[in-house]
């Protein structure tokens, strides 16, 4: 995965990436990832989001009121950083950028759409521990299947 992707190529010693297996395992446990968008007049932002992983694409349930909304409508580009680790060697992470796809009604009301539904299946457990996803009327869903991926595990050194 993370020299195979498109034109992204792992940027840091090989030393330290993680295997495909290991980046698998690792957005499948992660909870919490960082959205960087590009605003219409360039100003990137930022943003801290739950995500699911379904072992191809990073899913995000976004309010559909944000600016990290608003600005992938305009610009689709997207970068998403997944990472852990207190110290130095407990470093570890992936970057995931490609550009975003807005899937089903937005906002979310739950109408049928046989695409979410894995990531439907994962995200409430994940995050909530509860087995059907809630619909707030708020959220819809953003797929990014990444362009590139980079990966670190400073545990390796």
């Amino acid at each position: 995965m993370d020299e195979t992707l498109g034109a992204g190529t792992q940027r840091r010693g090989r030393r330290i990436m993680m295997t495909d297996e290991e980046v698998d395992a690792f957005l499948r446990e992660q909870r919490t990832c960082r959205v960087a968008t590009v605003s219409p007049d360039g100003r990137p932002h930022v943003g801290a989001l739950w995500f699911a992983w379904d072992g191809t694409s990073l899913w995000l349930y976004s309010i559909t009121r944000s600016r990290r909304w608003a600005d992938l409508r305009k610009d689709p580009r997207i970068s998403v950083v997944v990472d852990s680790g207190e110290s130095y060697d407990e470093l570890r992470g992936v970057e995931l950028s490609g550009s975003a796809v807005f899937v089903g009604e937005v906002p979310r009301t739950g109408e049928p759409c046989p695409e979410l539904a894995e990531p439907e299946r994962i995200f409430p457990v994940k995050n909530f521990g509860i087995e059907e996803m809630p619909h707030d009327g708020r959220h819809a869903w953003i797929r990014l299947t990444p362009d590139s991926v980079v990966s670190w595990d400073f545990r390796k050194i």
